[in-house]
Formats: structure tokens, sequence, C-alpha cells
């Protein structure tokens, strides 16, 4: 299928795949090649001449941060199955031996490439004048200075360790580097084999001297290299080679801890000990020093990956530096909404004029913070409740709830322990909040809490006004930059209480009844989003349209995936907006001629949840049905987390949801990747000088139409999903 194919009002034809039994586990694609496929998709970007030249450089390392957490945690889950036996199938058919055949040949390969395109970009950065250099590139200013910075900025934190039987070998933790060394001594010819861990605490590259509007960097493992001789004094090198570990980053936390922080603080302590899951060594190593490391790490040759290139490719972050605005993204600053500043920057007059929906990171996530913060200085204010999945070290929100809580104000703040490599951090701010006086509450030990919800009691004359904050992303204020998500304010007061029942429920365990707007998870999202896809079917038989648009980070639940099957059988129009993991099939006759699927890969991290029906009218329209939600489809969201799945009534946030930004992705062209029924995702070619749709580009040009005030929202574009 083509972008042109996907933006017409009809459905390309359907592929006919006679050797796959509709019916039978095949009907799926894989959990974990999906998403390796979607780690291609961002390393594809580093190739994009569309983009500037050092955010080319920012996507490879995120591909390979991305992939050292997917080693971590997936691959080292289906490790431990396979070495226990487990040869039960995923959905799709695959055993989890099967899965790690795969993933390893997938993964080596995406290695190779990340090297290839780093080789490439070198040589650019190097016509753009920034060099990253060799010990034998260095002059002898260079040496002088190296010589320098060496004794007194990284000489104090090195630890060499001769690898001997008086020496025990020592811990490298997660993604721990370091050298390995093949010594011998001067004045007897006795070898010696040694390590030099790279202390993770000292920047990979050192920058170095060079001519204005130049830069010249020298990778850390360099620097060592030149210095071993006064690490080991009277040795000389024969043989050496860089290797880096990965280990198993899975938390096993007691099911009957009576205290969860300090149990999640033994975990943590665990995890930094885990099996080692992947080792990645330079190439031409000594084999018999390579073979004492690998013993060591108890490593088997099929968790050994020989790199031709650079070892720690995550760490090429290091090198985007913000000295050369000329080869990164335009600056870009969030509005602030039109509606906030007519009534001055009062967050409560703007919402209780009428629902607000802001669309991060174009309008600026400080209008959360300041929801928080000036709640916490209303001394009509009597209460706050809030979720903490994610935040920032020195969070302005937790520092607005703190100073609630000392006001005397009454604090609840669900703070989830369980929140993958946050763990550590959230239980220090939970510390922080209690201190403060703040009441902090775990959620469950069995479910993640994964909702993001903020409410805001406030007494207005004789009334008590709850003030309410539904949002798809995380109340963390930096990755809000990038990351796109949705932030629903409103004083509905159908939404409030069911925002206060999710509360007791957190915090007293009793599952709420009646909620009047909201359904959540793993008690009623499941099954409304099925009763959702059933009555588009419904409209399609009894002759109106059917017609569903959903926008996601993943979709993986097999029970939904049959459901949007059965819906495609019946008729019913479906597009849908994946940004990773997607375990559906589109465009196969007599299973889903029906569903089109596309990946949008750019300068921000889609991380907003939509979904809209039609509701017997197609799309767009004035009387579908919208929701916005903090879950992906996937099983671990819809039954082993608390998530929300809010819908939206008011017409002009409606409008700009399904005519604004939904109707924007499904038009996008320059970041988007369509999706086969073999799972495979490609990219329409834009030739140079043509014009191409890019939804991000539009969002940072339009105000959100919600957010709109005095002017009114009459000059707001709006697209449909036909609009190019």
């Amino acid at each position: 299928m083509t972008h042109a194919d996907f933006l017409e009002s009809g459905f390309p034809p359907a592929t006919e795949f006679p050797e796959l039994d509709l019916t039978g586990p095949g009907r799926f694609y894989n959990r974990e090649l999906s998403w390796l496929g979607f780690n291609w998709r961002v390393l594809e970007e580093a190739e994009n001449l569309r983009v500037p030249l050092l955010e080319r450089l920012r996507f490879v390392s995120i591909s390979a941060a991305n992939l050292d957490e997917f080693f971590t945690v997936r691959v080292a889950g289906l490790r431990e199955l396979a070495h226990a036996g487990n040869t039960t199938p995923a959905a799709d058919g695959l055993t989890p031996a099967e899965q790690l055949m795969l993933i390893g040949q997938d993964a080596r390969r995406l290695m190779q490439a990340q090297q290839r395109v780093l080789v490439e970009l070198e040589q650019q950065m190097e016509s753009a004048g920034i060099s990253v250099l060799t010990r034998k590139d260095l002059t002898s200013a260079d040496r002088t200075y190296l010589s320098d910075f060496f004794l007194n900025k990284v000489f104090p934190v090195l630890s060499p360790l001769a690898i001997d039987p008086a020496h025990p070998f020592p811990f490298i933790p997660n993604t721990g580097y370091s050298l390995a060394l093949q010594l011998e001594r001067s004045r007897d010819k006795r070898s010696l084999q040694a390590l030099l861990p790279i202390p993770a605490q000292i920047s990979r590259f050192v920058s170095l001297d060079a001519e204005p509007g130049n830069h010249r960097f020298l990778p850390l493992e360099e620097l060592l290299l030149l210095e071993i001789e006064s690490l080991f004094p009277g040795y000389k090198l024969k043989a050496h080679f860089e290797f880096r570990v990965l280990r198993d980053s899975d938390l096993e936390v007691e099911e009957e801890a009576e205290d969860l922080v300090r149990e999640f603080e033994v975990a943590l302590k665990r995890r930094r000990r885990g099996e080692v899951v992947r080792m990645t060594h330079s190439a031409g190593a000594p084999q018999n020093l390579l073979k004492t490391i690998m013993d060591e790490l108890h490593v088997s040759p099929h968790d050994m990956i020989e790199v031709d290139g650079m070892i720690g490719v995550a760490d090429l972050s290091e090198l985007v530096i913000d000295s050369r605005p000329d080869l990164l993204w335009p600056v870009f600053t969030p509005r602030i909404p039109e509606r906030v500043s007519d009534f001055e920057g009062d967050m409560f007059a703007a919402i209780r004029q009428k629902d607000m929906l802001l669309h991060h990171p174009y309008e600026t996530f400080d209008m959360v913070v300041r929801f928080l913060q000036q709640a916490a200085r209303d001394p009509d204010v009597v209460a706050i409740k809030q979720t903490l999945y994610r935040t920032s070290r020195n969070s302005p929100i937790v520092e607005a709830l703190c100073e609630a809580a000392e006001d005397g104000k009454s604090v609840t703040a669900l703070v989830e322990l369980k929140a993958r490599f946050d763990e550590a951090a959230n239980i220090r701010q939970s510390r922080r909040l209690e201190r403060a006086g703040a009441h902090v509450v775990y959620g469950f030990l069995d479910l993640k809490t994964h909702a993001k919800i903020s409410t805001v009691v406030r007494r207005e004359g004789d009334n008590l006004v709850t003030y309410t904050h539904y949002g798809t992303g995380n109340y963390h204020p930096i990755t809000a930059r990038i990351y796109t998500d949705l932030s629903f304010f409103t004083c509905d007061k159908s939404l409030g209480r069911d925002a206060t029942k999710v509360f007791n429920y957190l915090s007293g365990y009793a599952q709420p009844e009646s909620l009047e707007n909201l359904a959540i998870s793993p008690i009623t999202l499941k099954p409304r989003l099925l009763e959702l896809i059933d009555a588009e079917i419904e409209h399609v038989k009894a002759g109106r349209k059917g017609e569903i648009w959903a926008k996601m980070n993943s979709i993986i639940d097999s029970e939904v995936i049959d459901a949007l099957y059965r819906a495609s059988q019946g008729g019913v129009k479906i597009s849908l907006v994946v940004r990773g993991i997607c375990g559906i099939r589109p465009g196969i006759k007599g299973l889903s001629e029906n569903i089109r699927i596309k990946s949008i890969v750019g300068r921000f991290l889609e991380h907003s949840r939509i979904v809209c029906f039609g509701n017997g009218s197609g799309l767009p329209s004035k009387k579908a049905r919208v929701f916005i939600s903090s879950a992906d489809w996937m099983g671990r969201n819809l039954n082993r987390r608390v998530e929300t799945l809010v819908e939206i009534e008011n017409p002009t946030v409606k409008a700009q949801i399904v005519s604004q930004i939904m109707a924007a992705n499904l038009a996008d062209v320059a970041q988007s990747w369509v999706m086969a029924p073999d799972g495979s995702f490609t990219r329409t070619p834009i030739k140079e000088g043509e014009f191409a749709f890019n939804c991000h580009r539009f969002f940072m040009e339009n105000p959100s139409l919600s957010g709109r005030g005095s002017a009114g929202a009459s000059d707001v574009p709006k697209l449909t999903h036909t609009d190019d």
C-alpha cells in the first residue's frame, strides 16, 4: 500500500494469503519482531536527508538505547523461559526459543546497520567541522592538554584491576563498559591480564581545542589507552579490546511484601546483579583474554556479539551539541493557549469557561505545572489528588504538591513504584512527599497504576468544584518537550466524580461502581472497547457507515485484534496509527481487507492514545464517539494495569481530536510508514523539492481548536483524512 492509497477514501485491494490459516496463530504478527521493526524505522530516520545532521546522529543513539532496553527486559524474559524449557507458543505460534533465534538474527543485522550509518554520518560531520579522533590523530598540543586532563579529571576515579587468582573478578554493572588489556612487563617479559572499567560518571567524549566553528572530540577509551603506561608502570600494552554488558533488568517483588518501598529497594539491588543477556566486544580480541572474560561473566557464545566499530552507540547523544544550531532542528517554543492568556494565566478561570484540550509539545506542558502550582497557592483550594508514574528528578509537580501539603491542604499522591527504570526515583519522590505531609499511596502490588489523573477541589461560594486533568502521557516536564501527548482539563461534575472514585479505588481497593463517563482497566476498559467495536459492526449491518480511527503506541492484545478482524470482515473501515509494536496483519483478503495501518516516526515521539468511532455516520462526523486514553491495546495495559479511557463530549474538543489531530496524522506523508500484511513497513520515496505533508510541522504552525481564546476558532485550519 502506498501513501496515496492510504489517503484515498477507498481502501486498496486486499492481498491473498492462501497459505495463511486465518483462524490460526499466523493471523498475528510477532510482538518482538514488530518491536525490532520499529527500531529499524528509528534507525532509518538517521538516513533521512530531510533531517538535520546532528538530529540524524541522535536517531542512531536512540536506536541503540532502545535496543539495549529491549535486551535487558524482553530478551531477558524470553531467555529465562527458554532456559526453563518452556515451549508455550506466543499468540503468533512461536516458542521462546524460536523467538530468540529470530531476534538474534535481526538484532545483529540492526547493529551492523548502526555501524554503517555511523560511518556515513561521521564523514558528513567531518565535512561540517565536527571530528571524532583516534589517539593517532592527536597533535603534541593535544597530548599535553590530555595529559593534564587525565591526571586531574579521569585518573582519580579509575580502578585498574589485574585478572589473576589474587584479584577477584570485579562486578560489571548493566551497560558497564570496560577495556580488557593484555600487558607485558618490560624487565622480564612477564604477561599480565587486566581490566579497566570505564567510569560512567565521566563523559564518553573529551572535547579538544579546535578552530572557531569547529569541534574535535576524543573518545574516553582512546585517552585511557594513551595513558596505559601511567596506569600500569613498567608494562607495555600488547593487545586489548573493549566490551560492554547488558544484564537482566526485570524486578521480582515478593507478593506478600509488608513494606513495599523496602522490598523495591532490595529488588533494585538484585537488578544490578542480573544475569548477562548480551555482551558486545570490539573486533580483534585476543582469544585467550576474551575466553577469560566470557568465563568470568558466564557469557555463552550465543549471547556475545563482535562489533566492527563503536561499542556503546547510545553514548553518541553526547555529540548532539547545542553549539551547532545549524545542524539541529530549528528552535521551537511551545505555545501558551490563548484562552489561558485571556484570563491572565488563571487556569481555573480558563477551564471554567469550557473544557480545554492541550496538544503537547505544541502547547506547553507548563500549563499542567501551572494548574498544580496555582492549586498549591490558592487559599480556596482544599484538596489535591495526583497520580505519579514518571516525573523528573527536580519535579515542579512534586514541588507544588509538597507546597500544598505544607500549607495544610489535603494532598494525596499515588506514586507508582513499579514504573520500570524509574523505581528508585519514585522512592525518593514518595519520601519527599511524606516529609511534606502528603498522604502517599502505592496502589496495588499486582497492578501498575498507569492512569494519568489529577484533581483539584476548590471552594467556590457555597459549593465545592472539582477541576480534573486527564492525560495520555506522564507528568514529566522534560519528556513532555519531545513526546506528543494530550492534556484534557475540565470541571465537568461527572468527570470529577469519576476521577474521585478512581482515586478511592487506588487508595482503598474498593472497585468503583457506576462510573458515569470513564472506563478503567482492568475492570471495564477492555469490555468497553470490544462493545464499541461491535457497535460499529451493527451499524454496517443496519445499512449505516461503520468506521474506526485509532492512534496508539502498540497493539498486541489478541482479543482486541480479533474484534478488529471481525469488524473488518463486517465492513467496518479501520484506520490505525501505531507507532511501535503491532500484531495485526492488515490488508489480507478474508481477514483484514478493511484495515490499514501506518507508523509515524519523526521529530517528536508519538505517544498520545486516541480512538474515534463513527457511530453510524462515518468519520469525521459530529456524531462520532471520541475517547482519549492512557492505555495502549496490549494485555499488560488492559488486564494488569490501572488505566483510563475518557469519552470526550465537548463539541470543540471532539472536533479538535477528529478533524485536526487524527486527520493530520492520517494525512501525514513526510514521516509515515505504511504496514504490509507480512509485518514490514515501507515509506514512499519523496523527490527533492516535492511537497510532503508533515503533521508535526502542521501542529507547530497551527493552534489547537479548544485552546483558542477571544480570537475564536474559525481561522484554525482543520483537516479531513483526504486532505493533502
